[in-house]
């Protein structure tokens, strides 16, 4: 259906005649009788759309301009336009203005005229096609990568933390502990980003909001900014409201609108520079200014920052580090919350600002900020963990971990092994990978879950998948929870927590 022409002119002999012609060339055409089946067929796929001039009437100029201003960023419909001969009218004026990929042709039009053009634009539509694969390749692609490169980092950032417990007091090893912490971070927020780029393309990024205190998100941004600034000797002043201001966000993004644009201030300001970061109310909505002195911007570049994958040059011509996606995602993360991200630069060497306004601010007196769950009671009791994992350096390193803060942890590398495991003895709570070979985790946990007594285990999903289609997978294959790795081992003990204090208070009553 992509490649054929939907021929709308519903007076008159010219649509059964161009359906006619554009058989006889082999090209696949379907006569669009009423303005209602030309709104089905345009919904199911076109390659192009050849109309008349009388066919204008307000409703189909309508519909095709709503059509062409909903497309997709890979698509740019070809709107072919058979015209009286003679001077323009105003309907065909407006076609002009306001129909996009638009070409005239006066009747009488020679048959070998519309055949050549016809073909001309299939053959430009399916470039169109190409490049929707590409980018839908370039997803997959993007997702797979994040997948594969937080399987590795997950034993990692475990064994880290492993040393912090076993050597606590041992500076060398903290040295090293803190070095690999702080790279780990870095690739996990690089990954993040990539990950970043390929929910918001293909539109599955939804906002979780929660209300939270602008103090809690500020102090988060500056953990994550304050180190880079430290090495170069960045003072970071920060000019916060003495009240408490209330947001309702979604919390995550948020902080990464503000860190992203503080990470590229500090980026590009040179040694012993100065940052300040001022927020406060503004016309009912949350105001966000953060000015350096660094580099500056000129007035051409501007405009194309906040473009995907887009690197900006320093004062020397060189690009600098980094994916170039940092500000792209802060101005589609604002525009998802209604808000808007600018910058402003005197120019090179005069610095730069970034202004980010949100309409976030919550007036509820009553709402109170959503709390952390609660850590694991101390009466005394172990939980049993069985982690499952077909990575048996990740299973092991997180076993230990688990061993060392108190619980009575064990490790199998399959899913049949995890069945098998829970028929002995069934566990407080399983965390299992999901991309075991053979039977994977979403397999193992229906399987799990229809045994007798499962519905007491905290089921954990433990992956580098992190896309929303995967959450919903893990929810209907009976997880609890969908953790993406590498994840922290402090959000496992909330979770344990959480659910230990449940069955307390249900054991109660």
């Amino acid at each position: 259906m992509e490649a054929r022409i939907l021929i709308y002119a519903p007076t008159g002999q010219d649509a059964p005649l161009a359906a006619k012609v554009l058989a006889m060339a082999a090209i696949d055409s379907h006569v669009c009788v009423t303005l209602a089946d030309l709104e089905q067929e345009l919904a199911l796929g076109a390659g192009a759309v050849l109309t008349v001039e009388e066919a204008l009437a307000p409703g189909a100029y309508q519909l095709l301009q709503s059509c062409v201003a909903s497309q997709p960023d890979w698509s740019d419909l070809p709107i072919i336009l058979l015209t009286h001969n003679g001077a323009d009218s105003p309907s065909v004026r407006q076609a002009v203005t306001g129909l996009g990929n638009l070409s005239l042709m006066e009747r009488p039009v020679r048959t070998l005229t519309l055949i050549t053009a016809l073909h001309a634009t299939l053959r430009a539509r399916n470039k169109q096609y190409q490049a929707r694969e590409a980018a839908r390749r370039k997803d997959e692609f993007l997702a797979s990568l994040g997948h594969e490169l937080r399987n590795p980092l997950a034993p990692i950032r475990t064994s880290v933390s492993l040393l912090t417990h076993l050597y606590p007091n041992a500076a060398p090893v903290a040295r090293i502990r803190d070095m690999v912490e702080r790279q780990v971070r870095l690739l996990t927020r690089l990954v993040d980003d990539l990950l970043d780029v390929a929910r918001i393309t293909s539109g599955k990024i939804k906002l979780q909001k929660q209300l939270v205190p602008l103090a809690s998100v500020m102090n988060h941004v500056s953990e994550l900014c304050l180190q880079a600034a430290d090495a170069k000797r960045i003072h970071i002043a920060w000019q916060l409201p003495p009240d408490e201001l209330m947001l309702n966000i979604d919390y995550a993004r948020v902080v990464q609108i503000y860190a992203n644009i503080l990470s590229n201030a500090v980026k590009f300001t040179p040694q012993g520079g100065h940052v300040v970061v001022r927020a406060g109310e503004d016309e009912g909505g949350l105001l966000v200014s953060i000015r350096d002195d660094g580099i500056g911007l000129d007035a051409e570049t501007i405009p194309r920052i906040f473009r995907m994958f887009e690197q900006s040059k320093t004062v020397n011509g060189q690009f600098s580090s980094g994916l170039g996606i940092g500000l792209s995602l802060s101005r589609e993360f604002a525009e998802m919350h209604g808000g808007t991200v600018e910058a402003y630069s005197e120019g090179p060497g005069k610095g730069s600002e970034f202004v980010i306004r949100l309409p976030v601010l919550d007036r509820g007196d009553t709402r109170q900020p959503v709390p952390l769950a609660q850590e694991a009671g101390t009466d005394g009791h172990k939980m049993q963990v069985l982690v499952v994992d077909d990575n048996q350096d990740a299973a092991d390193s997180l076993t230990a971990l688990l061993e060392i803060d108190g619980f009575d942890a064990y490790a199998v590398y399959d899913g049949a092994a995890a069945i098998t495991a829970v028929e002995k003895q069934a566990p407080d709570m399983i965390i299992m990978d999901l991309g075991m070979p053979g039977m994977d985790g979403y397999e193992t946990a229906r399987a799990i879950r229809q045994m007798p007594g499962a519905e007491r285990i905290l089921l954990l999903a433990l992956t580098g998948w992190g896309q929303g289609d995967a959450r919903r997978r893990t929810m209907e294959a009976g997880f609890d929870h969908h953790l993406v790795k590498p994840v922290e081992l402090e959000q496992i003990v909330r979770l344990a927590g959480a659910r230990h204090n449940r069955d307390q208070v249900q054991a109660a009553r």
